[in-house]
């Protein structure tokens, strides 16, 4: 509560001091680049999405926004050369994506509107300029990079070069194998929640609201407080009964309840934009039963007992039996998806979950922990055990241990060097000038030179 308020204040003093400028002066250029300026309200803008992010407030950080502007610039000006686009549609989605984050961490969007004092609706529209440059430029920056290939050869040359006392230490790693099983209900038991999913149906049909009822009775964590509105998505991105659905109704449609590896869901049709479309829904996720829990057991038990018993190995086991989709096609391991370059299955003991490592903490390399009963990540109880396939002690870095965290470094490396050689080009041929009350900025050193500083007079 009390940082809360602290943001509440900050912000409301940062709009307050925002007003009072605006008085003396309707806005201000603090720097230009090529053909395109930069606004003092821009900057206040960008930091005014850094408070309602939950940051401290920071004065300075305004030096790292104009920085962060200058880059953007000189990509998209050069994007705009090579004609590269971005498409509407995926400027909504990202839109609409930073807004569910803010509304959340506002707790609401009337606290988020509160805080900026304009609708979320005013604030979208201010902001699509910026979000669709930074889009153009994010792009632009990848066809620079899109070539850049690491060599084993310089991956050696790479690792070779960092003296031996800045050697990064690494934790411990491991490589942990998981085998989950899900209770099913039958379809007798899955009756009640298809039936409380039917109720609420039925009372939007008779006028109830939409969003007050998805609000009080989805379980869907993600749309909740949104009402259910699930934003625009395509034919990929769903499951695909619930695609059959959104893509077959018109709009201000209803569906029947239908059923999905989620749940039961009923959705309408809000708007459709080409091959995309926006709905809301409502899911009620079914609960286990004492009944599916005990066969639940059951079937774990017997699986781990082959396991352990070496009548089927542990990877063959996993893909049979395993309802963990994410590991089951991996036998049954887990992965480090960290890495640039590649996925890993050896995992820091520092990135784990906390109930994963408390289990593997006292394990032997090569044995399985006791089925045991546990709530994955989507919030559902179930049934699993691990296996600990190998354990790497804690060292300083290596070719033949760290290979994958050596060959990211090595490619980071390259690209770093890639995008600031070519920041450094554009930037001689480009005109350049900052505002004096910017020109002190560490950040923007590199950007206030003696040449741009003779063209800007």
């Amino acid at each position: 509560m009390k940082k809360n308020i602290l943001l509440i204040i900050a912000i409301f003093t940062l709009y307050s001091t925002i007003a009072t400028a605006q008085k003396k002066v309707l806005d201000k250029v603090v720097a230009v680049v090529g053909n395109n300026i930069i606004l003092l309200s821009e900057i206040d803008q960008q930091y005014a999405q850094y408070l309602v992010q939950g940051n401290k407030p920071d004065p300075s950080i305004r030096c790292y926004f104009i920085q962060t502007m200058l880059s953007q610039k000189l990509l998209s000006q050069q994007a705009a050369i090579d004609s590269i686009k971005v498409e509407e549609d995926q400027i909504d989605d990202e839109i609409n994506r930073r807004m569910r984050t803010m509304i959340s961490r506002a707790q609401g969007q009337e606290k988020l509107e509160e805080f900026l004092g304009r609708s979320v609706l005013q604030y979208k529209d201010e902001i699509r300029p910026d979000i669709k440059e930074q889009m153009v430029a994010q792009r632009m920056q990848s066809k620079i990079t899109e070539k850049v290939e690491i060599t084993p050869l310089e991956i050696k040359r790479f690792f070779e070069a960092i003296p031996k006392d800045s050697l990064p230490n690494y934790n411990t790693e491991v490589e942990i194998g998981e085998i989950v099983i899900h209770p099913k209900l039958t379809k007798k038991e899955k009756e009640f929640f298809k039936d409380k999913a039917e109720g609420l149906r039925l009372r939007i049909k008779g006028g109830d609201s939409f969003a007050t009822l998805a609000r009080l009775y989805s379980q869907d964590p993600g749309s909740t407080r949104e009402g259910g509105d699930l934003g625009f998505f395509d034919r990929q991105t769903m499951a695909k009964e619930f695609t059959a659905w959104s893509f077959k109704l018109k709009e201000g449609e209803i569906s029947p309840v239908f059923e999905t590896e989620f749940g039961f869901h009923f959705l309408e049709v809000l708007e459709r934009r080409g091959e995309q479309v926006r709905v809301r829904h409502i899911l009620i996720i079914p609960d286990n039963t004492k009944e599916s829990l005990a066969r639940d057991k059951i079937e774990i038990d017997s699986v781990y007992n082959l396991v352990v018993s070496k009548k089927l190995d542990f990877a063959t086991a996993a893909s049979l039996n395993s309802d963990n989709n994410d590991t089951k096609f991996n036998g049954g391991m887990l992965m480090n998806s960290e890495g640039v370059s590649a996925r890993t299955t050896f995992i820091p003991t520092d990135k784990l979950d906390p109930t994963v490592f408390l289990i593997v903490d006292t394990m032997k390399v090569g044995s399985y922990s006791t089925p045991d009963i546990f709530i994955d990540a989507r919030g559902k109880t179930a049934y699993r055990f691990l296996y600990l396939k190998s354990k790497i002690p804690p060292h300083v870095a290596n070719l033949d241990q760290d290979l994958p965290k050596i060959k990211d470094a090595a490619y980071e490396n390259q690209v770093n060097k890639l995008v600031s050689e070519w920041f450094d080009k554009r930037r001689k041929l480009t005109y350049i000038k900052i505002d004096k009350d910017f020109a002190d900025c560490e950040s923007l050193k590199d950007w206030v030179k003696p040449t741009t500083a003779s063209a800007a007079k």
